[in-house]
């Protein structure tokens, strides 16, 4: 007699590691693990992955979680799947590796063929399609790159004997052991060629960014059986039943459904979203729209603002200027500051995102007097999150005509409470976190549970629960006058000679 399934199993691949949950039916986990990945920096604003590390880590960390969950993969409903988003892995379709590293979202090489793009007029007849910006960020241009410089895959590619993937699709292709190549409309709209309106591969993109269409997975719905997993892996056959890029995994699992509501994600970067329904609402001010997940699974609309540094700011006070032993250590250090004296961190390491979008930014240091200290520093840091955020959230009001009463909050940034307060402050708006921030890997266990029937929307609609409501202390004038030095440090910033 078969096993009653009791348990969804998460896999959440994001930038500097890989995390696996195992929710029981309540949405409680019942087992994580956790691994980082390494990160190579071949030249400055270049960031690449391992693919087959990707692989690796992941499934030694799933296995772990089931162990830690004592829960057996024959258990399992099934795998939902989200990932870091515009990562692009191109791969040999026969043997199943791949030709060159992965690139990472954060990845800055391209920059030059996307301005030759925009001075040639593309942008505008590539945004009415895509919604998105011709940024470097997006996959298409790696994709091409990959192709430009590995000696001999162009020819392989038009061959159709090279496949091209976001981290969902290789996850899908490694843990089906090559019988499936696919992913979903939410990474897919990630690339810059996939006609959103029309939620296809779209022909004039393609040739507009030298890719094969060959070379394209299938889209299939975010929330439905994509395929099984090999048996030997995980020790049974399981299927494969939701994908969503991780920001729409989270806005998902945070029960942003209904138009208007925002999440934000602390995560590598910050990601801003409001779920518009079935409206795609076009941004006149650096926002991008792209495709989301509504009640069931059901591709919606958002518009998002995307902030490349976030937490990975607080990795290089970790680990570069060694100011921090762990990250969670600068919550306290930063309340030993009683204020941030003045200063101000832009961490543009790789441009700027929303709503600037200037590639060429660097980061820098404002406002130092002899009487900073590491305390400050650190301060100063996590404000930066905070004033990165403002940038997104006014913008999204603009755009949407609609002023912003409550952000959601999750990531790992968020179970910090000075920047949870300091965000609140300088919104001026209430700051709502669940009692699970994992709301990444919660929406896509969500997706694959809705996808076999192991949950129905409405048992999802009562899983989550409130920690703790950060509601604004700051005085106006106070809060205005902060961001207006946020504005000018990072003018500042934008007026340096470019590299």
């Amino acid at each position: 007699m078969a096993t009653k399934p009791t348990h969804v199993m998460a896999i959440d691949q994001g930038t500097t590691g890989s995390t696996v949950l195992v929710f029981d039916r309540r949405g409680r986990i019942a087992g994580r693990a956790y691994a980082e990945l390494r990160q190579h920096y071949p030249q400055p604003g270049w960031v690449e992955h391992d693919a087959e590390e990707i692989w690796r880590v992941t499934l030694a960390v799933a296995r772990q979680a089931l162990r830690k969950a004592k829960v057996k993969a024959g258990a399992l409903a099934a795998i939902g799947i989200t990932n870091q988003r515009e990562t692009a892995v191109v791969w040999d379709r026969r043997t199943g590796q791949p030709i060159h590293r992965a690139i990472v979202w954060q990845d800055r090489r391209t920059a030059d063929v996307c301005a030759a793009l925009k001075d040639a007029g593309a942008e505008a007849g590539i945004r009415a399609k895509t919604g998105l910006v011709l940024d470097p960020y997006f996959s298409a241009t790696k994709i091409a790159w990959i192709l430009d410089h590995v000696r001999g895959a162009r020819g392989r590619a038009a061959a159709g004997d090279l496949v091209f993937g976001t981290i969902d699709s290789w996850l899908v292709w490694k843990l089906t052991a090559g019988k499936v190549h696919a992913t979903d409309p939410t990474n897919a709209s990630r690339t810059l060629l996939y006609d959103i309106h029309a939620r296809r591969w779209d022909p004039e993109l393609l040739r507009t960014f030298d890719v094969p269409a060959v070379m394209a997975p299938e889209v299939r719905p975010s929330s439905g059986v994509f395929g099984a997993t090999e048996p030997h892996l995980l020790g049974a056959a399981v299927p494969i039943a939701g994908i969503a890029g991780d920001q729409q995994a989270a806005l998902f699992g945070q029960g942003c459904l209904a138009p208007g509501m925002v999440k934000n994600t602390y995560g590598t970067g910050c990601f801003v979203l409001m779920q518009t329904g079935s409206e795609a609402v076009a941004s006149a001010r650096g926002l991008v729209t792209t495709i989301a997940c509504g009640a069931g699974g059901a591709p919606t609309y958002a518009l998002e603002g995307s902030v490349f540094i976030a937490g990975a700011l607080v990795q290089w006070l970790r680990d570069g200027l060694k100011i921090l032993k762990t990250a969670a250590e600068s919550e306290a250090l930063a309340r030993q500051a009683a204020s941030d004296l003045g200063v101000y961190v832009v961490p543009a390491f790789v441009g700027l995102g929303a709503p600037y979008w200037d590639p060429e930014a660097r980061g820098a240091i404002l406002g130092l007097t002899r009487g900073v200290g590491r305390e400050h520093l650190v301060r100063a840091a996590l404000e930066s999150l905070a004033y990165q955020t403002r940038d997104v959230v006014e913008t999204m009001a603009a755009d949407a005509a609609k002023p912003i009463t409550a952000l959601r909050v999750d990531g790992g940034a968020a179970a910090n409470d000075f920047l949870m307060q300091f965000q609140a402050d300088v919104l001026g708006t209430t700051v709502d976190r669940p009692k699970v921030v994992e709301t990444t890997a919660a929406g896509a266990a969500f997706l694959a549970g809705l996808g076999t029937g192991f949950w129905t929307q409405a048992e999802l609609e009562r899983v989550r629960a409130v920690d703790r409501v950060f509601k604004p202390k700051m005085k106006p004038e106070a809060r205005e006058a902060a961001y207006a030095g946020w504005k000018d440090a990072v003018a500042r910033v934008r007026s340096l000679p470019r590299p």
